[in-house]
């Protein structure tokens, strides 16, 4: 038995579509500028309200111009359809090797999210129930799956490694192509039924899979009821995981008395000279507000594992406890790796937010370690670099 199968009816983009995907940004500002510089951008569809013409409008209220939009890219020939086809996919850089992974349909009842829950597709963070609702009301909405999830093969990862760069060596030139705003260039080519494709769905299901991005994606099928959602299959050597920092927007104290409230709780407080980074190793957070910088080390409970990573603990001493703040409050923002250092202390300089914590990343090697063992994440922990592309490979629901 496989949990992992080909795609029923894809639409395959022509060109021009591909798009971050929504949970990518920090501003929403963002969103609206590339759909106005692109209006082909998947980002139109996936984020209505975010269109240029549909500001001041609700996610809900912009749904039908979504579907407007998805028919009109259609049948202007942005995408092409494809039955019963898996999509290979490299995305490539120089001065890095590539990255290679498969699109396919995943079942939705092999998703666990605890121990005891038996199932082949871990998925490890909390998540944001709102956004959650949104995706399930898009994808009712427009009747496709635009983005996929990422998922780790723990198992035979490097097996599917290997065949997947043979595959694409065999398949010649990609039937399309897309430039990401990282300079990396994402590449695909549909494969049909076949012996290659059986060993290509073999090998991607071979072994338990952890989603690595997606958790709201993963959800939204479970809640929507699909039985299988859109997914992009690769190796843990294919990607790495940048930090993943915090803005909070406004403060609930003054910044010497935050300081303060964590040295008390045994919290190791040291200024640091010049400007922030983002730590190189774990077990120490930077703070930046009112133009200063400190290195804090919260301190490790005794219980070990999950719960004394750094982004556990900045969610548990210093919002919660310190702040008083839950972590979907929204004066919290999580700002991915996509953005440096410096772009959180400018937000922070500039007084859209009071507060950077800039957090080391989260090792590969750890984040399946702890979702092997049915651990869970703390939220918007691991920003997985590269990211699979939206708006390449459509999975059509009707069929």
């Amino acid at each position: 038995m496989t949990a992992v199968h080909p795609i029923n009816r894809a639409w395959i983009t022509t060109g021009g579509t591909g798009a971050q995907n929504y949970d990518e940004f920090a501003d929403d500002a963002e969103i609206t500028a590339i759909i106005a510089d692109n209006p082909r951008s998947a980002l139109a569809i996936e984020m209505p309200h975010r269109a240029p013409e549909s500001l001041g409008r609700t996610f809900l209220d912009a749904l039908p111009a979504a579907a407007e939009r998805l028919a009109q890219a259609k049948a202007d020939g942005c995408y092409t359809p494809a039955d019963q086809v898996v999509v290979l996919y490299r995305i490539s850089a120089p001065q890095e090797e590539p990255s290679y992974g498969l699109f396919a349909m995943v079942d939705t009842d092999q998703i666990s999210t605890s121990p005891d829950e038996p199932g082949l597709v871990i998925r490890n963070e909390d998540v944001f129930i709102s956004k959650v609702r949104e995706r399930v009301a898009l994808a009712e909405t427009v009747g496709h799956l635009l983005s996929p999830v990422l998922l780790l093969q723990t198992e035979a990862g490097e097996k599917l490694r290997a065949a997947l760069a043979d595959a694409v060596q065999a398949a010649g030139e990609p039937a399309a192509t897309d430039v990401d705003q990282a300079g990396r260039t994402h590449a695909i080519w549909p494969l049909g039924p076949g012996a290659r494709q059986d060993e290509l769905l073999a090998l991607a299901g071979a072994g338990e899979l952890v989603v690595a991005d997606g958790n709201h994606r993963s959800l939204a099928a479970q809640l929507g009821a699909l039985p299988r959602f859109l997914a992009v299959i690769t190796s843990p050597s294919s990607v790495r995981i940048e930090p993943y920092n915090r803005l909070v927007t406004e403060l609930t104290l003054r910044p010497t008395e935050l300081l303060a409230r964590l040295a008390d709780a045994g919290a190791r407080v040291e200024p640091i000279p010049g400007p922030p980074a983002v730590p190189s190793t774990a077990g120490t957070v930077h703070l930046y507000a009112a133009g200063h910088a400190h290195a804090v080390t919260l301190p490790a409970g005794s219980g070990g594992g999950v719960e004394n990573l750094d982004h556990a603990l900045v969610e548990r001493m210093l919002l919660r406890e310190a702040l008083g703040l839950d972590p979907g409050d929204k004066r919290i923002v999580y700002v991915g790796g996509d953005y440096p250092a410096s772009w959180l202390t400018g937000e922070v300089d500039a007084g859209r937010a009071e507060l950077a914590v800039l957090i080391a990343p989260v090792a590969v090697t750890d984040f399946v370690a702890v979702n092997l063992a049915r651990q869970k994440m703390p939220r918007k922990s691991t920003w997985f670099t590269p990211k699979a592309r939206g708006g390449l490979v459509l999975a059509e629901l009707s069929q």
